[in-house]
């Protein structure tokens, strides 16, 4: 099975045109005003054009209410939405049925009992994003360079699909992927050369590195 690559917080038409040149399967946009890569709707539409149907496009929300959502859903129509907030189960079932799209629920990782929520969130998400979660005085719930221990999903049952995500690079996604077991990656932060603004030649080389990864794995 081939690992899913997700280039999350892409702004500019070069960069993201360098995500997909390179082999990007998810491109991600941000729709969240406290984030530097926060995109406005007109851009965010201009871009969702470039794409053209060589990615996935992932549109990221944090607690979003359905106005805004169906504000992105008429600029992008976007094939995914990640839901990066404190959703609840509820939330995420009306969050399908209303914009009938796939959600991807993103699950802040600190500690094993951080993993509880699994079975709720599995029985309605189509895919798990693992990120680590962000100190308590942060302004957003992600992007902010930092792992969490790998460890914690070792051995992981889960039913669906899932990713992981926080603090990645070129260096350490082998690792990351190894410990884990994930099917899929997601970097942002780590493809900067500052905070939202991305790096053509990171972003070439991040995905580099989850191709040999994906390599090795199937040898």
């Amino acid at each position: 099975m081939s690992l899913l690559v997700k280039i999350c917080g892409l702004s500019t038409r070069e960069t993201l045109e360098a995500a997909l040149d390179a082999g990007a399967d998810m491109v991600g946009f941000v729709f969240f005003p406290p984030s530097p890569r926060h995109l406005s709707l007109e851009l965010g539409r201009e871009l969702s054009r470039q794409v053209n149907a060589r990615a996935l496009r992932v549109a990221l929300t944090v607690d979003a209410d359905d106005a805004t959502l169906d504000n992105i859903m008429d600029a992008l129509s976007p094939d995914i939405l990640q839901l990066h907030g404190k959703e609840s189960v509820a939330r995420l079932r009306d969050i399908k049925q209303r914009f009938g799209r796939p959600v991807m629920k993103v699950v802040p990782v600190a500690t094993a009992a951080d993993l509880a929520v699994l079975p709720g969130y599995a029985a309605i998400a189509d895919r798990i994003l693992f990120d680590a979660r962000a100190p308590k005085d942060a302004t957003r719930p992600g992007g902010l360079g930092a792992p969490f221990d790998w460890r914690l999903l070792e051995n992981l049952q889960l039913s669906l699909p899932y990713m992981v995500s926080g603090g990645l690079h070129a260096q350490n996604l082998p690792e990351a992927v190894r410990v884990t077991g994930a099917g899929g990656v997601d970097v942002s932060s780590g493809v900067e050369s500052a905070p939202g603004v991305k790096d053509p030649e990171l972003i070439k080389a991040f995905i580099r590195a989850a191709r040999a990864t994906q390599e090795l794995s199937v040898r």
